[in-house]
């Protein structure tokens, strides 16, 4: 089959792979009909996560026919179909029963990340997102092995065409998780730091679930400028003037009700801080989540979506203290929100396909990260046929 496959920072190719085979008897195999490039993918096409191999197939949001099923598949059959969570879960485990499917203790058994300088096991294996979270290939391809079938994808109705429901597999639950881990509801004030792709589905969900004011932060006019025309929002380019400052002063000197972190690790920061990313003296640059804590109110929530790895200088933990901050965050418990969602669309209360910019084949696929990476042609979101 052909794969969108990885060779080193800014060097992706579409090449010939083996086809996928079922390993697990709760296993199935996708025939893929759309995927999508994530933001997130941009951290492994820049070089800036680590345990990735040449050859790696990537991709996390997909979605296709079942065209094989492992004896063990109960709620799936040939012919379904699907779109599939970026999360693997199994379902049963600890926190699986928790309905904290990212964190799954199962799926993603070998491999560990060091925190605090204890051996702690990382969260449950992901798609095509590095062999930290387990190595999995990934879906930007013609085919792709689904493990833990019977926890996950779920069926699409045929009055729904892939591209209304192919934001299910990732960024339409984690802008829903973000907005609901804010507790954004009625009357609610937001400011969402970034207008990519996980930012505009975040402004979706806040203004459907009642958001009276939505602030979105940042750099790019045309992506500013589609969020106000579509979500109604108060445009703010981080180049022209500080975002926190001009968030106050149109909230009685408050602040918002919550902020999210759209942004994650790679928000443009200080001169200071870059050099210190680049030495690897930092993780990731606190530009974004500095300003979170600014713009919020007293009492008030931040969340992030947003993606981060290592750790941070100038957090102002004094700050989010004095003002009694609550922070959520981390991977989308993505089971969770799917048959909610999946409602939603159906009803017509959310349209996350309107976010579309480029559809193009997989042949293409290097040129589509290249044009989404350097924001050519007013590119928001790039769709993959296979």
């Amino acid at each position: 089959m052909r794969a969108l496959t990885y060779h080193g920072s800014h060097d992706v190719r579409v090449d010939t792979v083996p086809d996928p085979i079922l390993q697990e008897p709760d296993d199935i195999v996708l025939k893929i009909t759309a995927t999508a490039i994530c933001g997130s993918d941009l951290h492994l096409y820049r070089g800036k996560m680590p345990e990735l191999e040449d050859g790696d197939i990537l991709g996390h949001e997909f979605m296709g026919v079942v065209v094989e099923a492992g004896s063990e598949v109960t709620k799936l059959r040939k012919g379904d179909r699907v779109v599939v969570p970026f999360v693997i879960a199994c379902g049963h485990c600890f926190f699986c029963e928790r309905q904290l499917f990212s964190a799954c203790e199962t799926t993603n058994p070998d491999r560990g990340a060091i925190l605090n300088k204890k051996n702690v096991r990382s969260g449950a294996a992901l798609f095509g997102y590095t062999h930290l979270y387990g190595g999995i290939p990934g879906g930007q391809a013609e085919y792709v092995r689904v493990p833990k079938a019977n926890v996950g994808p779920i069926k699409i109705p045929d009055t729904l065409v892939d591209e209304q429901v192919l934001f299910l597999s990732d960024i339409l639950p984690t802008g829903y998780q973000a907005v609901v881990n804010a507790d954004i509801g009625p009357g609610s004030s937001i400011a969402i730091f970034g207008a990519g792709p996980v930012g505009l589905m975040t402004a979706a969900c806040a203004r459907m679930l009642g958001a009276e004011k939505i602030f979105m932060i940042d750099h790019h006019p045309y992506r500013l400028e589609f969020a106000r025309q579509t979500y109604n929002v108060f445009p703010i380019n981080f180049d022209q003037v500080d975002p926190a400052e001009v968030i106050i002063e149109n909230t009685a000197l408050r602040g918002v009700d919550a902020a999210i972190d759209a942004i994650g690790f790679e928000a443009k920061g200080s001169a200071l801080e870059t050099v210190m990313t680049n030495l690897k003296l930092e993780g990731s640059s606190g530009k974004a989540l500095r300003q979170c804590i600014a713009a919020v109110r007293r009492g008030g929530t931040v969340s992030v979506p947003g993606v981060y790895a290592g750790f941070i200088h100038g957090f102002l933990f004094g700050d989010a203290f004095e003002k009694g901050l609550t922070f959520k965050m981390g991977q989308t418990h993505v089971q969770h929100f799917l048959p909610e969602l999946l409602g939603y669309i159906e009803s017509g209360k959310l349209r996350p396909d309107v976010i579309i910019s480029h559809r193009m084949p997989l042949a293409e696929a290097a040129d589509a990260y290249r044009i989404f990476d350097k924001k050519e042609e007013d590119c928001r979101k790039v769709v993959l046929t296979p």
